[in-house]
């Protein structure tokens, strides 16, 4: 069986690459783009820093900032309004996930307005047309948005997150660029950091990955535990590594999917509105520890990728233990929470979280079959 990549077209990596985007606009002769981003962006002045770049050319825009951290089904039927109300032909999805997520919903269901109810995009949707063409300008260093073909939307009704997985809806353009994420405070870079670094772990043991996407997943896992301490504390360089960190693995579980730990996170994330890098964080060592005896080799070289000495003399008790630890010490070091608890998960709540996990379409990916009952002795071991 064949293995398949999709990667997006072009991508600018590194300090200044944001300086490239008026280029692209222009040569590939769009017109007028409408701007998403959420409202913190715009006060905080990050937004401006590509808004500015637009106005000194002359490239008409328009903005939309309505974007909840958790993006909703109601957020993306604005979007489109917005999108068909001021004409544009593009968009700049500028932000972390949430813009860029919203992007996406916003570009697929314009292309595709069979999809206009927004929930019928969960899954593998059968679009048929390419997302209007997306331009993303990550601001935080962890969830990949604009490398991946997948997208997160909150159904507030049911009270549930949503997985969307579409090879249409990935940015024709990235703009990869440190400096745009120098804002950051010290808490989100650590959550976002820890998210990268679980897509890293999770797409490096999930069911379908395969030489090429290891390859990328063991790299990401390098760079993040090398590079997040320093991010943290605002060092240059830790961001810029952080920049390409969470970008390679991107690359790798868009094209093979992840496991329980991201299962796990997006129901906190529909019940608490708990921001996904930290949902993920808290919950990752406790997967982990589930899912070792099902991973034959690959903690050993997880430990060895996070700086671990001594790897090839252990023994699978021995190296799998140590991948778990220098996880659990990297994420004490950022300063993230070590329980559920402490983040504001409730207790009568864990039943229902584990249903709705198990439902997940992050789920069938685990390394390790589950039922609803062993997702939720792992919920009450991080409670």
């Amino acid at each position: 069986m064949a293995n398949r990549m999709i990667l997006n077209e072009t991508s600018y990596i590194g300090a200044g690459a944001i300086s490239s985007i008026v280029d692209e606009i222009k040569g590939r002769g769009f017109k007028k783009a409408l701007v998403v981003t959420d409202k913190d962006l715009v006060k905080f002045g990050v937004s401006a820093k590509v808004t500015d770049l637009l106005s000194k050319s002359g490239i008409e825009f328009e903005m939309f900032d309505d974007v909840k951290a958790n993006p909703t089904v109601a957020n993306v039927k604005a979007g489109v309004k917005k999108f068909a109300d001021c004409k544009a032909d593009c968009i700049i999805a500028i932000g972390g996930g949430s813009p860029i997520d919203t992007a996406k919903a916003i570009g697929i269901i314009t292309a595709n307005p069979e999809f206009s109810d927004v929930t019928s995009l969960e899954g593998v949707a059968p679009t048929k047309n390419k997302s209007i063409p997306i331009l993303a300008v990550p601001t935080t260093a962890g969830t990949a948005a604009e490398v991946t073909i997948n997208y997160v939307i909150t159904d507030e009704e049911k009270k549930r997150k949503f997985v969307c997985v579409d090879p249409h809806d990935i940015p024709i353009v990235s703009f990869v660029d440190p400096d745009m994420m120098s804002s950051m405070p010290k808490g989100l870079t650590a959550s976002t950091g820890m998210d990268a670094l679980t897509h890293a772990i999770e797409g490096y043991i999930t069911k379908g990955a395969w030489e090429l996407t290891d390859a990328l997943h063991l790299k990401a896992i390098e760079i993040i535990s090398r590079s997040l301490r320093s991010a943290v504390e605002n060092d240059p360089k830790g961001r810029a590594d952080m920049a390409l960190g969470q970008y390679v693995a991107g690359m790798g579980f868009s094209n093979v999917g992840l496991g329980i730990v991201h299962s796990m996170a997006h129901p906190l994330g529909a019940f608490y509105d708990t921001p996904h890098g930290v949902a993920n964080a808290v919950l990752l060592p406790y997967v982990m520890e589930f899912n070792a005896d099902a991973t034959g080799e690959k903690y050993r070289e997880i430990a060895r990728a996070m700086g671990v000495g001594g790897v090839d003399s252990m023994s699978p008790d021995e190296y799998r233990k140590a991948a778990v630890d220098a996880v659990k010490k990297l994420s004490e070091d950022v300063g993230i929470p070590k329980t559920l608890k402490e983040i504001g998960v409730k207790e009568q709540d864990l039943e229902a979280l584990a249903d709705s996990a198990l439902a997940d379409a992050c789920t069938p990916g685990n390394p390790k079959a589950v039922t609803s009952k062993d997702i939720l002795g792992i919920y009450k071991k991080a409670y």
